[in-house]
């Protein structure tokens, strides 16, 4: 895979199937991008795993703080690198030693190292990089426009929050340019909701 661009249906299907996603390097921190993007997750229905070696024991957002990826005593789907490159071998390594295996390893922003995508990639690991899976999530599910981003709409008035855990990625939605939705199949015809 060419790691430039991902097609959409590769993101969303990620952030569709993966339910557990391991947050190396989240902080506690609420000015820090790592504590916003794992707040935002978490909002929207995902059980994040804080990973970080000087916040082990502790807690972030209600949520205990491992000290390695090889602490966390249930299965991953997805492990969010919020470090710079120079650790994405290391999480690699963690993630191979893991049983079962988590099936993503995803690469914040501003992150990229070419070489472990590869190795990951040769196992079976599928790999986003240089990308934040909170403003995926929030781009391919419109959600970015109902906060008045590209809805050309302006008002003075707040929009609403969705509520916690109640917002969903639609498998069967397609966003094009200009905020509009073209919309799949629904739940009958397809058996999923």
């Amino acid at each position: 895979m060419t790691h430039d661009d991902y097609p959409d249906a590769y993101v969303r299907g990620i952030l569709t199937t993966c339910r557990t996603i391991a947050m190396v390097g989240a902080s506690a921190k609420d000015n820090r991008p790592s504590f916003f993007a794992f707040k935002y997750m978490l909002e929207r229905g995902y059980r994040m795993i804080p990973v970080n070696p000087g916040l082990a024991g502790q807690q972030i957002l209600g949520q205990t703080v491992h000290a390695r990826l090889a602490d966390i005593p249930e299965p991953v789907d997805m492990v969010d690198l919020f470090r710079n490159a120079s650790y994405a071998a290391q999480t690699l390594d963690e993630m191979l030693a893991m049983t079962p295996r988590p099936g993503v390893l995803w690469l914040q922003l501003g992150v990229r190292d070419d070489a472990t995508a590869a190795r990951a990639e040769s196992h079976g690991i599928k790999v986003v990089m240089d990308r934040c899976p909170k403003i995926e999530y929030g781009r391919l599910s419109s959600e970015i426009g109902w906060l008045g981003v590209n809805s050309r709409t302006l008002s003075s008035k707040r929009a609403p929050m969705p509520q916690k855990g109640v917002q969903r990625l639609s498998l069967g939605r397609v966003t094009t340019a200009g905020g509009d939705v073209a919309r799949g199949p629904g739940p009958d015809e397809t058996g999923r909701s």
